[in-house]
């Protein structure tokens, strides 16, 4: 049968999301997710939201802007929100890459910079991490080139330092440094503050993760008002209407809800910390994780085969087939009822493989 999709798209290989699983399993630890629910008042928020759906959404999310500005320390117009995270990526490298401006990333980071860059016709070069799997600062210097790191990184983790990340943004003046903060709630210190100082800093966020929202898809792009009106160009260029009002009604709910969202913050942190305790005891090693998630492996079993072991007693984590990290796992932090079922069953398979 003839294709019709266009030759410039033949080869694009597309990002490849954590299993979503149609039948029960007993333990989803392979997608990031929160293992709480959304807050009581996002919660409320977003019904209250669903009388209004007949109406257009707000498309400058006005309310939700004004609540995130206040929490933040920002300027509204220093805010657009998106349909998830990866929607303002997308929008980055749309709007600061071109023919002639190319992108710089990890080679072992998030999977969707690789696509974005492919999917737009964007050249890009992939930086080689350290040994241990950390950013060389120093790689990313005079990168003549929109920058994107995700910090922490994923699926290693690791984290750098606000200084850090301010001398990546100084060593490019003429170029555009998109710092992803996905994770940075459970262990790392936002560098939104240096958007004050600094014109070519976009700093990227998500409620998916310590908001508990990622059904509902929500993220937001903070960096000076000439970046924003940038970005708000490629959005009212494609749908202007791509957060629906129950999301911005949810998320002005969870800003509200302040306490909920650190004592989960908190929880999660401590359960990660239990989890690495009881990795190592095993003999695993476990990268230093400012996530909501443990990278980890031992040369007692391959990452792989541990995957499909768990997955057979219904508990799911990430496996990544790269090189360099192919004997790894990615596990999603839960609640404490998951971590004690997962660290059972690890117990109980490196028990019938000694």
């Amino acid at each position: 049968m003839k294709s019709f999709l266009s030759s410039r798209l033949s080869s694009l290989t597309p990002y490849v999301p954590g299993e979503q699983p149609k039948q029960a399993v007993i333990v989803k630890l392979n997608t990031n997710e929160s293992p709480f629910p959304p807050s009581k008042k996002a919660i409320n928020f977003g019904k209250k939201a669903l009388k209004t759906t007949r109406l257009y959404c707000d498309i400058e999310c006005t309310a939700l802007k004004k609540e995130f500005a206040k929490r933040y320390g920002v300027e509204e117009n220093q805010l657009l929100f998106t349909n998830g995270s990866d929607e303002i990526l997308y929008y980055a490298f749309n709007a600061f890459c071109d023919e002639k401006v190319g992108a710089v990333f990890p080679d072992i980071t998030y999977g969707f910079y690789k696509v974005f860059a492919n999917l737009n016709g964007i050249r890009y070069k992939e930086i080689p991490l350290k040994e241990d799997l950390s950013v060389d600062i120093k790689d990313y210097y005079s990168a003549n080139a929109t920058v994107f790191i995700a910090n922490p990184n994923a699926p290693t983790g690791k984290y750098l330092s606000v200084s850090d990340i301010e001398k990546i943004v100084k060593e490019n003046p003429n170029n555009v440094v998109v710092i992803d903060e996905a994770y940075i709630d459970f262990g790392g210190e936002s560098a939104v503050k240096l958007i004050k100082e600094y014109n070519n800093l976009l700093v990227t966020q998500t409620f998916s993760k310590s908001r508990s929202m990622a059904g509902a898809r929500l993220g937001v792009g903070i960096a000076n008002q000439k970046l924003i009106e940038n970005l708000k160009l490629i959005k009212f260029s494609t749908n202007p209407y791509n957060v629906n009002a129950v999301t911005q009604a949810s998320g002005l709910g969870s800003l509200k809800d302040e306490k909920y969202f650190k004592n989960n913050c908190k929880t999660i942190i401590e359960n990660r910390e239990e989890l690495i305790s009881f990795l190592e005891s095993l003999g695993f090693y476990c990268t230093k994780s400012c996530a909501n998630f443990v990278f980890c492996k031992t040369d007692k079993i391959s990452g792989e085969k541990l995957q499909g072991l768990l997955r057979e007693r219904g508990i799911l984590v990430r496996h990544f087939k790269l090189p360099r990290i192919s004997e790894y796992l990615r596990i999603t932090v839960g609640s404490k009822k998951q971590i004690k079922i997962l660290e059972k069953n690890i117990t109980e398979i490196m028990e019938s493989i000694v």
